[in-house]
């Protein structure tokens, strides 16, 4: 049969319009999981693509006054390029409902279903959601609403033919209970378990008042329902009916990425046309959580969206894929801002990554001519080894479950150990002292080797950044194979090539779609005393602070500031742990524009100092009044 394929696919996306960030997010987590298994040897198909067909794509096109297809070439052609192409999204196939090889394959499962008495002919009547493309029951409304987006429902009433779920319904439920990582996360898992327990309805599969889509075979006045159309493409996409042999090393799909509002339809629908076909169902469909604006999920219908390339066109391409993929932990919802994006990029990419790397190579040069030393066993504690080995495991096992976040969380702990080796070994110092020279080279040796092997953990995330490490640490090689994070393989004798920093701090908090003048002259970045005057800086006292869950970086802490408590979360954990600064005065910005973070109103920026690794928070000289104007 040959070697198993690792499969994985995202929903294809309804071309009603531009995709969004919300769109990226789990296209840019279905990519990294794909390029980690691609580094860990595996044979990846990985499948996205466009679901064309239904009644909002005819009326859009319509409206637009071209043909349905005109319309969606034109969009799909930007979903490919520039989007997915400047996202650099690796995917295997892209598909496309429209094609002829899909045609074949949903024409085929109507009409073997339609014939062995799963499908049948009859009159629907009931309620139809539009934006969604789905049917309800007057029982599963919510005040009189579509259930799944909260907009109105319109009454239908036509012929229809009709698939028999109520036929699997115990199946189903026997299944999804004897398989507790068929659905993931557990939350969602329990909401299909409570839908199913609930009852099922047969479910309307076919339209006759428009005709932009499939048609029924050997019933031509009839189109094939969308999502019955869309839910095939995974089975199109593995070579079903069309290559026996890819299919048998492909199917099941081991995962069905997909937003948490359309986990029904993969998690109870599609394993019912599944278990009714014969075939083997996925084995798991991870429901991930929104990236929401504010507290609203993105909807091109809503028109509350960010543009993707916007992002990119500002902050960069591997800034943009490490907020989305750090920013949304498993399962759950992510809250995007830019301000928050910037914080990320400062923080984690330009302070700590890109200052390791920075100040490592410098050091090369500095104190052993630019050439990596070798390593001497005898007098190393093996600090970085063991820590580099702990986070490859952690790693590993975080990619496994699709936690990609963790994965980078872990792999940004290693990041963060490295530069407090620094501080703590002190080479400067060792350079000075002739008896230390074994140890400094130890220490050269394991900034260089500890870079080398970041820039492996990191290959399956980042696009860019990892082989300009490596370039910097003078290794032209690329990343072959995710086993090479494996401590010790640094090269010595190589010399080091120090370059720009990897990541420049973002200093302005401009919109992503500002735009300078090209004639505009570039000029001092000068302030005036009116431009100071107006930050309101005042001492305040920390009242109480406490670690922010989930958040590696991030304290919250409780400040008075003479007139009321305030909330400012500040990303100096790393250097401050909740009891270093409860009764402690700082100085703060009390009139920065409140920002989300990690879903805590923050109502200010503390003042601070950073060099070299070390930070700390700006404070009185001696005990001031809360209030206390800072000028």
């Amino acid at each position: 049969m040959g070697t198993p394929v690792w499969y994985i696919t995202t929903p294809i996306y309804y071309p009603s319009g531009d995709l969004h960030v919300g769109n990226a997010y789990t296209t840019v987590v279905a990519d990294a999981l794909a390029r980690y298994h691609r580094l860990q040897g595996q044979p990846v198909l990985f499948v996205t693509g466009t679901d064309e067909h239904g009644q909002k794509i005819a009326k859009s096109a319509e409206a637009a006054g071209v043909s349905p297809l005109q319309y969606v070439n034109e969009i799909v052609a930007r979903i490919q390029d520039p989007l997915w192409a400047r996202l650099h999204i690796s995917y295997d196939d892209f598909i496309r409902t429209t094609e002829p090889r899909h045609y074949r394959v949903v024409q085929s499962i109507f009409s073997q279903l339609r014939d062995q008495g799963d499908i049948y002919k009859g009159v629907y009547e009931g309620w139809y959601c539009l934006p969604d493309e789905s049917f309800w029951t007057e029982s599963k409304l919510v005040d009189g609403n579509c259930p799944d987006c909260g907009r109105p429902v319109e009454k239908v009433q036509q012929e229809s033919y009709f698939f028999r779920m109520n036929r699997y319904q115990d199946a189903m439920i026997e299944y999804i209970e004897s398989h507790p990582d068929f659905i993931q996360p557990v939350s969602r898992r329990n909401e299909m378990l409570a839908f199913l327990r609930a009852g099922l309805e047969d479910l309307s599969i076919s339209r006759t008042e428009f005709t932009w889509g499939i048609p029924v075979p050997g019933d031509p006045d009839h189109v094939v329902y969308v999502w019955f159309d869309a839910l095939t493409n995974y089975l199109t996409a593995a070579g079903y009916l069309s290559d026996p042999e890819l299919f048998a090393r492909t199917w099941p799909a081991d995962v069905h990425l997909v937003g948490k509002e359309i986990v029904r339809f993969h998690s109870i629908i599609w394993p019912i046309m599944l278990m009714a076909l014969g075939l083997p169902l996925p084995r798991k469909i991870f429901g991930h959580g929104w990236v929401l604006l504010g507290d609203t999920k993105m909807s091109k219908s809503r028109g509350n969206v960010v543009d993707p390339l916007a992002l990119i066109d500002r902050y960069g391409l591997d800034a943009v894929r490490y907020y989305l993929l750090k920013e949304v932990p498993f399962g759950a919802d992510g809250s995007y801002t830019e301000d928050a994006l910037i914080l990320r990029t400062n923080v984690d990419l330009a302070n700590d990554l890109g200052n390791l790397l920075s100040r490592s190579t410098a050091m090369i040069e500095r104190f052993n001519g630019g050439v990596v030393p070798p390593l001497h066993e005898a007098s190393d504690s093996h600090l970085l080894s063991n820590e580099v080995a702990r986070v490859y495991q952690v790693v590993e096992d975080a990619m496994n479950r699709l936690e990609v976040s963790a994965a980078l969380t872990a792999i940004a702990t290693l990041v963060r150990v490295a530069n407090k080796y620094i501080e703590d070994q002190q080479p400067w110092a060792l350079a000075r002292q002739p008896e230390q020279r074994e140890q400094l080279e130890n220490v050269l040796y394991n900034l260089a080797e500890v870079c080398r092997v970041l820039s492996v953990l990191l290959t399956p995330f980042l696009i860019d950044a990892p082989q300009a490490m490596r370039h910097q640490l003078g290794i032209d090689e690329p990343v072959q194979g995710y086993q090479e994070a494996v401590f010790g393989g640094f090269p010595v004798g190589t010399h080091v090539r120090r370059g720009d920093p990897l990541f420049p701090r973002i200093e302005s908090l401009a919109p992503a779609n500002a735009s300078a003048s090209p004639d505009a002259e570039a000029e001092p970045n000068f302030i005036t005393i009116e431009d100071f005057q107006k930050l309101d800086l005042r001492v305040g006292t920390v009242k109480r602070a406490e670690v922010v869950e989930g958040a590696d970086r991030l304290l919250k802490l409780t400040v008075f500031d003479g007139e009321r408590e305030r909330t400012i979360v500040s990303g100096i954990r790393q250097y401050y742990q909740p009891d270093d600064l409860e009764g402690q005065q700082v100085v703060l910005v009390a009139n920065l524009k409140p920002v989300m973070l990690r879903g805590i109103r923050s109502e200010g920026m503390l003042l601070a100092g950073s060099v070299s690794g070390t930070l700390s928070v700006v404070a009185p000289s001696t005990h001031l009044p809360e209030g206390a104007r800072v000028k």
